[in-house]
């Protein structure tokens, strides 16, 4: 179906288990408008508790969707976006494959709709 670098399946799986959760999806969101923001900035956008949304941040961590960075007593959490572009990747080249199957069954459909008698099962023994 699609070529895939070693490794593209075990990222693109991660990541679209960490983006099945709004929650997260949220957090990603927020992270990409703000550039980069402590789990306690974060917990105050949200209607979760700060070791909520710590937990979630761990799962984008995973993932490969975020990274933090101490800073201080503070941990800041900014947008990683490799592990996405990957999976983007993965996404249009699945995409793409799929428009080339449907374009193929296009042209069979047009085909037939011009010459029905190709498609008739005592035709095609006969030929």
């Amino acid at each position: 179906m699609t070529e895939e670098r070693p490794g593209t399946a075990e990222v693109v799986d991660s990541v679209l288990g960490a983006l099945a959760d709004p929650t997260r999806r949220q957090l990603l969101d927020l992270l990409a408008a703000r550039g980069e923001a402590t789990a306690t900035t974060l917990a105050e956008r949200l209607p979760v508790s700060r070791q909520a949304v710590v937990k979630h941040l761990a799962v984008l961590d995973a993932a490969g969707l975020v990274s933090g960075t101490r800073v201080g007593r503070e941990v800041r959490y900014a947008v990683r976006p490799a592990a996405l572009d990957a999976t983007a990747r993965w996404m249009s080249a699945l995409a793409a494959d799929w428009d080339r199957r449907l374009a193929h069954i296009k042209r069979v459909a047009e085909a037939a709709e011009r010459d029905p008698s190709s498609t008739r099962p005592d035709r095609a023994g006969s030929r």
